[in-house]
């Protein structure tokens, strides 16, 4: 939804009647998640996607109808051999979609603050569900099913949900909820303006990362190494880690390779909880700054947490492809991946049935 709100407010302020669309389930390969967003207008134009193909066309029928009926509804769409690969689906796939006659101003909110969940009761035969459980990252909640008991399991999926900042179904008693994910961006704090500091920025903001650069340099900390970066600063990791708050949210790339930069800022890192804390170096000197951080009072159950050396076995060595091994070891801490080849993942998976 965050993807389409630039063209939903240009045509809002033309005054042009807006439907909606969201990807509530999917089986089979879909090329989009769930929470995937389609919106289009009265007029024909559209903006988002929810798959691809010929789902794309049949959804803006469907919200055409649903604009005039003033109804939402699920609808499935599943598809055969013949049509599963212009659909983009695989072969015999289904995808289930809400599809509503316009965007609803919780929807509309979440989307615009972010760090909100919108728990939607999903409709049955046409009539759209109580709606309207809204759960902010702060622990607040907006909105009632009504039944106090479902409103706490909602709650915690919804919370759920937003740690991992994925949109999805759940169910509660006899009846389908979708839980829909507006999440603050991740953000990734980055020790040492070196150069894979450099395509590591770039990649961590092609992923929707929230970056800050921190180096003590002037020299290396400059906008112009660092055009994309979303704050740069230049000062001590310890003096400095109470402008940037770290939290349980955060990851932490510690690429200084200075023990008087990388050792206060894994301290202060591993302290704070952060979800994912690497640091650059060979196996000795791993093996040296645990020592050393041991006599700073880490734990071993502290240091256990800390990724060194950095990233994932790519092996590739220059600075683009190291950027990548890191970004990937990030992505696969946040969201519980193996940072096996998929081959050997599905294998894997395929064995514990």
């Amino acid at each position: 939804m965050i993807e389409v709100l630039d063209a939903l407010e240009r045509w809002r302020r033309e005054g042009v009647p807006v439907g909606r669309a969201v990807l509530v389930r999917a089986s089979g390969s879909a090329p989009r998640p769930e929470g995937a967003v389609l919106i289009a207008t009265a007029d024909g134009r559209v903006a988002g996607s929810v798959s691809g193909g010929c789902v794309e066309a049949a959804v803006v029928v469907d919200i055409d109808e649903v604009r005039r009926s003033g109804r939402a509804r699920v609808t499935e769409y599943g598809f055969s051999d013949a049509t599963a690969r212009d659909a983009g689906l695989a072969c015999g796939g289904r995808i289930e979609v809400l599809v509503e006659p316009h965007v609803r101003p919780e929807i509309l909110s979440a989307a615009t603050a972010r760090g909100r969940a919108v728990v939607t009761a999903l409709p049955a035969e046409d009539a759209l569900g109580p709606a309207g459980v809204v759960v902010s990252e702060d622990g607040s909640v907006e909105g009632s099913t009504g039944d106090a008991a479902v409103d706490r399991a909602l709650v915690g999926a919804a919370q759920e949900a937003l740690e991992v900042g994925r949109s999805g179904l759940v169910e509660v008693g006899s009846r389908s909820y979708f839980v829909e994910v507006f999440a603050n961006r991740p953000r990734l704090v980055i020790v040492g303006a070196v150069q894979v500091a450099i395509p590591l920025v770039s990649l961590a903001g092609i992923l929707g990362y929230e970056t800050i650069v921190i180096d003590g340099r002037s020299a290396f900390a400059t906008p112009e190494r660092f055009p994309g970066v979303d704050r740069l600063i230049v000062g001590w990791p310890d003096d400095v880690a109470g402008q940037i708050a770290l939290g349980p949210a955060d990851s932490v790339a510690v690429l200084s390779h200075d023990p008087k930069f990388d050792e206060p800022a894994i301290v202060e890192a591993l302290r704070c909880g952060c979800r994912y804390v690497g640091a650059i170096g060979s196996r000795r000197t791993q093996a040296d700054r645990r020592t050393r951080l041991h006599a700073a009072g880490l734990t071993d159950a502290d240091l256990e947490r800390l990724r060194g050396p950095i990233g994932l076995d790519l092996g590739g060595r220059d600075a683009a492809e190291m950027a990548l091994a890191i970004m990937a070891e990030v992505i696969a801490a946040r969201f519980g991946g193996s940072g096996a080849p998929m081959r050997d993942a599905v294998t894997l998976q395929a064995s514990r049935r």
